[in-house]
């Protein structure tokens, strides 16, 4: 360590900070937990995964993309204890991955299928929380919805959602005060003022507004008894254990790497983290995350992206931010639970905002069908039919579409008076062969045809068949040909 950079990563850890707690409450609020499990995961994430990872700017930690795949878990396996079985499996595959030396195939994965699955997850965050967010009791259909709320964390929610717009503003966010004093927090801090004021001046509405929940930790005991355990016996004989384990291995592997590249267009390091080494620390700690009852770890670009406009100069930023995280839960739960749930869930919503702006619709839609089409088949298929089937339908239409273009693109015909030049852009196989039978069919008779061959290095034989039979009939059709593939 060096000490020289101290003064430089003291203010950056403590930013970082600010920024991870109310995320990891409300991260672990959104998936239905008991807060201290978002603290003791972060915990995890900011010293364990920090003192294994090749990465010297990289803040990992429980990360908001993955809530609804751990909420749909806890529904399929019916308990929390056979997720972190999942977890524990899912750690190991992403070491396996490392070994493996598979970090290298992320490049392989299409933009848009990225995209789609960051834009599911924002709106699926935004669809978990608005109930949350104006205090919706539960029960009844749409009427229900609008009017069986909580006109106190409605109000909650909406002004914590216009502090963090402002806070992205150009004023603030130009200035040095949106670095030491974070949007969320002050979404965070906005919440308990206005509960701790509600309850004296409007106690009837206040009093069931929901809110932060941390134990006290009296004794060891105490402390010992707020972890889970994972339940091996239930575990082994259930093939959904094993699917959910594949999904978040798979799911927080990608959200790792991208975070990661990401990263390095903000701050290059020198040599670059290598991706492999990264999936073997995400495994160790998604590993010890769910042995000791944890919620899933990843890089996260949010925390990560603050800790380096933060001015950090290394890992010990990280360090502070996840013993400050561990020391606030044991020493600050009296404080901590003055926080409404609503301006978690505002922070959520938020987040989700950020991760599915309206603007990357359009950019898509622009971009032309081939691109669109993968998009939203990846957006709808994660939002109906769970993350690695929407993952794996995206993948499957963008190969659709570029096989397609590809395809298209791979014959041409132009015209220059009576000389026609057929040009082969690429290699052919037998699915050209009905688009050059139609190609060659436009051709007329007592004409000079050229055939422009250098794009393709292979040629399929049902190819050269048509290109025989084309070429036996050309004379007795007064055509001459020049270059012809033979």
């Amino acid at each position: 360590m060096n000490f020289n950079s101290l003064r430089y990563d003291i203010p950056a850890g403590v930013v970082v900070f600010l920024v991870a707690l109310p995320l990891s409450l409300g991260i672990s609020q959104a998936s239905g937990l008991p807060p201290f499990v978002g603290l003791m995961t972060g915990v995890i994430g900011g010293i364990v995964v920090t003192f294994l990872s090749p990465s010297r700017f990289a803040v990992s930690g429980p990360a908001a993309g993955l809530v609804t795949i751990v909420i749909s878990s806890i529904e399929t396996l019916g308990s929390f204890s056979l997720l972190l079985v999942a977890l524990m499996i899912a750690g190991a595959l992403q070491v396996l991955l490392g070994l493996l030396r598979a970090g290298r195939w992320i490049s392989l994965v299409p933009g848009t299928v990225i995209r789609g699955m960051l834009v599911a997850i924002g709106l699926l965050l935004i669809i978990h929380q608005l109930p949350v967010g104006i205090g919706y009791s539960g029960g009844g259909g749409l009427l229900a919805f609008l009017t069986n709320n909580s006109p106190a964390s409605s109000i909650i929610t909406l002004v914590a959602l216009g502090l963090l717009w402002l806070w992205t503003r150009t004023p603030i966010k130009s200035s040095k005060l949106s670095y030491f004093i974070p949007g969320p927090l002050v979404a965070v801090i906005w919440g308990s003022l206005a509960v701790a004021v509600g309850d004296k001046l409007m106690p009837e509405s206040f009093e069931s507004v929901p809110r932060i929940m941390l134990p006290k930790f009296e004794t060891i005991y105490a402390f010992g008894e707020q972890f889970s355990r994972p339940d091996w016996q239930g575990a082994w004989r259930n093939p959904s254990v094993y699917l959910i384990a594949l999904t978040l291995a798979l799911v927080a592997s990608l959200e790792t790497l991208l975070s990661q590249e990401a990263l390095t267009k903000l701050k290059p390091q020198k040599p670059s983290p290598s991706p492999n080494m990264e999936l073997c620390a995400q495994g160790f700690g998604n590993v010890l995350s769910g042995f000791c009852g944890g919620l899933p770890i990843t890089a996260v670009i949010v925390r990560s992206s603050v800790n380096v406009n933060a001015g950090a100069r290394s890992k010990a930023s990280i360090f502070l931010h996840g013993i400050l995280l561990l020391l606030s839960g044991l020493l600050l739960s009296n404080l901590l639970n003055t926080i409404p749930l609503a301006s978690l869930a505002a922070v959520l919503m938020y987040t989700g905002y950020k991760l599915a702006p309206p603007i990357v619709f359009r950019m898509q839609w622009q971009q032309g069908l081939s691109q669109f089409t993968p998009f939203i088949i990846t957006v709808g298929g994660i939002i109906i039919f769970g993350m690695l089937s929407g993952i794996a339908m995206g993948l499957m239409a963008q190969v659709i579409c570029s096989t397609y273009k590809s395809h298209r693109n791979a014959l041409q015909l132009s015209c220059y008076g009576d000389h026609y030049v057929v040009r082969f852009h690429q290699n052919l196989t037998f699915l050209h062969k009905p688009q050059l039978d139609r190609l060659l069919a436009k051709l007329p008779d007592n004409c000079v045809v050229i055939a422009d061959a250098d794009g393709a290095d292979y040629i399929d034989p049902d190819v050269k068949d048509v290109l025989d039979d084309f070429g036996a009939s050309a004379t007795e059709r007064g055509i001459r040909l020049s270059s012809w593939p033979v």
